[in-house]
């Protein structure tokens, strides 16, 4: 299978195709999404703070245990654009320390790097390009700022913070992006940056209008019973279907009916 790179992002923006995307954090779902064969890009993201760690969000991630998912991403996925999210304090402290955080992680097998916030990050965006390390943007609702912001919440309801969202995207266009994630915002902004920008927009809870789409890949198998979420759309009842299996397990091996016969060696 051809692997898909920066490059074809930008030319499906071109040619008007949507593009998928998913997380995934380890190689036997890497390796399922992988074998889907139309999947666009996996990102490792930081929310593994949350699906993996358990945390209530995703600030506590360090460099090593996002480095460390990447490769077990790298092991299963040799078709998708494999992009790593750069935790939060591993490029805020220094510019040099970006970089060489940076350089981690495409030496554990990331494609690209995503980087959360606007203005503020774009000359690190063009430090990184400019040593041939491809960027991810992510504008509007950036998890790494839910302090400032008080917590998740849909952003770009007002006209400021509208219009400070909108020349985010564009300065981290200026600064050489190849795409950028744009986070619950409303849909009519999603659409305006869309049209504005000339590279990829990849929307979670941005409306129809973006040039892709991405999820959390938990999200969508339906692992946690009491997820509640305006944009996120259930595929499976996960939690219910592992359960049973779970439970089926454990009732045979009380009740003496596994191992059965055709489970055990002569």
């Amino acid at each position: 299978m051809k692997k898909i790179t920066v490059i074809d992002f930008k030319n499906k923006k071109k040619q008007g195709e949507k593009l998928a995307l998913l997380t995934a954090y380890d190689y036997t779902f890497a390796r399922i999404l992988d074998s889907v064969g139309k999947l666009d890009g996996i990102l490792v993201g930081d929310s593994l703070g949350m699906v993996i760690k358990g945390e209530s969000d995703t600030l506590s991630v360090s460099i090593e245990e996002a480095a460390y998912h990447v490769k077990c991403v790298k092991k299963g996925a040799k078709r998708s654009l494999i992009i790593a999210d750069m935790p939060f304090g591993s490029y805020q402290v220094s510019q040099d320390e970006g970089i060489r955080n940076a350089i981690y992680l495409i030496k554990s097998g990331a494609d690209a790097v995503k980087v959360e916030g606007g203005e503020e990050i774009a000359p690190f965006i063009e430090k990184l390009v400019s040593f041939g390390i491809p960027v991810m943007g992510h504008v509007g609702m950036t998890p790494q700022y839910k302090n400032a912001f008080g917590g998740y919440r849909l952003r770009g309801r007002d006209e400021p913070t509208r219009e400070k969202i909108l020349n985010d995207a564009i300065s981290l266009e200026d600064a050489g992006v190849f795409s950028i994630v744009i986070e619950m915002v409303p849909e009519s902004l999603g659409k305006e940056i869309t049209e504005r920008i000339s590279v990829p927009t990849i929307g979670i809870g941005a409306g129809r209008y973006t040039d892709g789409q991405i999820l959390v890949l938990y999200d969508i198998l339906g692992l946690y019973k009491d997820l509640n979420i305006r944009f996120v759309k259930k595929y499976i009842e996960g939690y219910d279907i592992f359960k049973q299996a779970v439970e089926q397990y454990v009732n045979e091996v009380k009740e003496g009916k596994f191992p059965a016969e055709e489970n055990v060696y002569d």
